[in-house]
């Protein structure tokens, strides 16, 4: 072959995207998703709860801009672990997505022996939103604020913390709170948040390291009195509740988050447009307002912020699961 035309074919092939990884990743991204395709959009948790809202939130303004069906499929059991094998397992087309929350980085030191490798089997795609913890006591309890809380802790009175389940955000804070002041605060597991309230306004239970959701409107009732809210900043919501940093406590903070992730086949770029697609969705005028009604703080980063992040959670909860010897309920 002459070498005028061996350079002729090669151009050829590279503008078809038949030469080189880079024009094949980009022309993966360019078909998808297909126009009539399904997005399959696992939520490992029951409907109705912090993840799930979003979840539908996402889903239903992927299929009205990319013109697909998306649909949300709860799958809820194993602590967030049968939905995420169901994902981890699906084909890397990108159809199959899988919302995520700090319970599956607690899940990795919690299920040593599970069924797939969360780092390896799944990818991240984008970081979204988080709910951050607010700690919370009867209107009655004659514990007035965060020291007061952690007073009470030191002088090993018997006091004992609620949570909707081993292993969930709020029994995770709980044990980060115990580590950080070297405190013995009785665990109680419920099945469920609204149950470990309940009890909580009964004086059942001392304190909750509670999803805001859950105990907001209590105290906004004036059932449950707020501590303190484990973020950087005051909640808009509750703007007189003072951050754990206001309050003595600034390394106590924990926001139960919530992500996307997807098989780990799933190409570069199928994965960097979808990541792109969100980030243009969190970014509307308006949502940050409306979701935080609804007990979450936009937090919006694409894969390549995600990815570290995931990472440091991982490795936080490690610590905190190990210290305090938590077994999966």
């Amino acid at each position: 072959m002459k070498r005028r035309e061996w350079m002729q074919g090669a151009a050829v092939l590279a503008a078809t995207g038949s030469l080189g990884m880079p024009m094949l990743a980009r022309a993966q991204g360019g078909d998808y998703p297909k126009p009539d395709a399904t997005l399959r959009y696992v939520v490992p948790f029951p409907a109705g709860g912090l993840t799930d809202v979003m979840a539908r939130q996402i889903g239903q303004q992927l299929g009205e801009r990319w013109k697909v069906s998306v649909l949300v499929d709860n799958r809820p059991g194993g602590n967030g672990q049968i939905g995420a094998d169901l994902v981890a397992k699906a084909p890397p087309d990108g159809n199959t997505l899988l919302a995520i929350t700090l319970t599956h980085a607690a899940n990795v030191t919690l299920f040593p022996k599970s069924p797939f490798n969360f780092q390896k089997d799944l990818r991240p795609v984008a970081l979204i939103a988080g709910s951050p913890m607010l700690i919370v006591v009867p209107v009655a309890s004659p514990i007035q604020d965060l020291k007061g809380l952690i007073a009470a802790a030191k002088e090993q009175r018997k006091l004992n913390a609620g949570s909707s389940g081993s292993g969930t955000p709020p029994h995770l804070t709980l044990a980060l709170f115990n580590d950080l002041n070297k405190s013995a605060i009785q665990h109680v597991p419920y099945k469920g948040g609204a149950p470990c309230m309940t009890d909580l306004i009964g004086g059942q239970l001392d304190v909750v390291f509670s999803n805001i959701p859950e105990s907001i409107p209590h105290v906004k009732g004036g059932k449950l009195r707020a501590l303190a809210i484990a973020s950087k900043a005051r909640y808009p919501l509750l703007p007189d509740v003072p951050t754990t940093a206001e309050a003595g406590m600034p390394t106590l903070q924990v926001e139960n988050w919530t992500g996307m992730m997807a098989p780990a086949g799933m190409p570069d770029a199928a994965v960097q447009k979808l990541g792109a697609e969100v980030m243009k969705i969190l970014a509307q005028p308006g949502l940050e307002e409306r979701m935080r009604q609804q007990g979450f703080v936009i937090d919006a980063r694409g894969p390549e912020r995600f990815a570290p992040f995931l990472t440091e959670e991982i490795a936080r909860w490690a610590h905190v699961i190990k210290a305090a010897d938590i077994q999966p309920s």
